[in-house]
This record gives C-alpha cells, structure tokens and sequence, in this order.
C-alpha cells in the first residue's frame, strides 16, 4: 500500500487533497496532515509516509525548509515528494532538472493521475531519492548556473553533469541523451522539454531531432545542404531555419574555427 502525508498550511486545501486522492487515487491510503514546518517534519519522521504532497508556501516557512530539516536530522530524505504550488516558476524549473513531479494549484484530476502513475512506477523500480538532494543544491543557485540534471529510467534516477551532455536526439516521444564518455540513455521526455531546460546552458536546437551542446560542436559544414560534426563524431543535420541563427550564435562567440563562413 502506498501512504501519504499531506503538508500545507490551508485547511481547504488539504480536504481538497484528500477528496481528489480518495476519488482519483484510491491506492493512496493517508495516514497525516500538517501545516506548518515543524509538525510537517514530525509526521514525516513518526509515519514514514511513502510519499509527501508538499505545498511549498507555508506559514513561517517553505516545504524546501522541511526537506532542509529532514536532510539534517536523517542525513538523507527518504520518501517521495510530490510538490503542490500555485507559481513558484523559478522553483518548478529546479523541479525538472531535478526529474521531481509536481502539481499546480488549482490541481487538475488528470494531471493528479498522471502523476500517481509515475509514482507508482518510480515506488517499483527504485528508492532513490538523490534527486532531492540534488533539488536542493539547484534551489541555492541561480536559475541559469545548474551544473548537474537528474534523468528519470524505469530502472532508477540517473544524475548527469550537464556539462558531459554531447547532444540529445528525438526519438518519437522519447529522447535519448548522449553523453561524454557513457553509455546513450533514452528518457521518455519530449526533446521540447529538454530543449526549454537546457537551452540557457549553452544548447541549440538544429533540427527538430537534435538538441546540441555548443561546446561539442567541432565543425559546421555548408555542403550536401549543411550539417554539423560534433565530437562524437556523428554528423547532424541542420534544418534550414535554424542555419542563419546557428552562424550569428557562432560568430558572437567569435568561434572562426568553424568551416563554411
């Protein structure tokens, strides 16, 4: 049985959390509620819930303040967090970089399924948590100076240093990343999600198939209607509307090396 703890600071809020589980998600059984730092810690130590839905604002505090709690006084989180906000953009892009789940206000039955059913999956498969340990790390920078990326396998949490990410490739409606030095690891995200998180990194989508890491790119080349060569040796081509985008990028950055200028 999968068990719940639900943490926010408004008492309506949770008996609408409790109704869409009930209805949409009778699998979860919950066996807590808290609203504010302090007894959300304590319920999640005393109970040992197998996930937490967790508001982020709550009164005298945030939910990133009980995962802070938790981490110091266990050492490591050890549940799931499902993370439940109104706004927070900056917040839910830490989110995905870190692969966490998380519903916005006001909370939609489908998105809530969808979720439960990944949770599910992930409960199965692993009990990894080192992707909120790496939420955490990504909250005390800045928006645009993540260093690593979490990737979400039906075998477990994988964490990558974005810098050792090569290209990403379409694949239908997965993506298969490439990386440094590892082995390809397919994920079943959109390359359009990954190019949203990714392309203030120094990546640049060149196709509708391939999202590159700038920093990997060994030569661009004009003939058989332009393509790209990248360190891993593979040869990319470039869609026609991104050619006149990828040579501006390129000379901003005053990298003359590359052919077919």
């Amino acid at each position: 049985m999968i068990t719940a703890v639900i943490i926010d600071d408004d008492i309506n809020l949770r008996k609408s959390m409790r109704g869409l589980l009930t209805r949409y998600a009778p699998e979860i059984a919950i066996i807590g509620e808290a609203d504010k730092v302090e007894n959300g810690v304590k319920e999640i130590i005393d109970k040992k819930p197998t996930v937490v839905f967790l508001d982020i604002q709550l009164t005298k505090g945030t939910g990133f303040d009980i995962l802070e709690k938790l981490t110091e006084l266990q050492g490591e989180i050890k549940t799931n967090i499902v993370f439940v906000t109104a706004h927070e953009k900056y917040a839910i892009k830490a989110f995905r970089f870190s692969a966490l789940d998380f519903l916005l206000k006001p909370i939609d039955p489908d998105e809530l399924k969808g979720v439960v059913k990944k949770l599910k999956k992930q409960i199965a498969f692993t009990s990894d948590y080192s992707n909120i340990k790496l939420l955490l790390e990504n909250l005390s920078s800045n928006a645009n100076a993540f260093e690593r990326i979490a990737l979400s396998t039906s075998n477990g949490i994988h964490l990558f240093e974005i810098r050792d990410i090569i290209r990403c490739e379409s694949k239908d409606n997965y993506t298969q990343f490439h990386f440094k030095n590892q082995k390809p690891l397919l994920i079943s995200k959109t390359l359009k999600e990954y190019e949203e998180l990714l392309s203030a990194h120094g990546f640049e989508r060149i196709h509708q198939s391939h999202l590159i890491n700038l920093a990997y790119l060994k030569s661009y080349i004009k003939k058989d209607g332009g393509y790209v060569l990248m360190s891993d040796g593979s040869n990319l081509p470039i869609a026609q509307r991104k050619k006149d985008r990828l040579k501006a990028i390129l000379n901003i950055n005053n990298l003359k090396k590359y052919k077919g200028f």
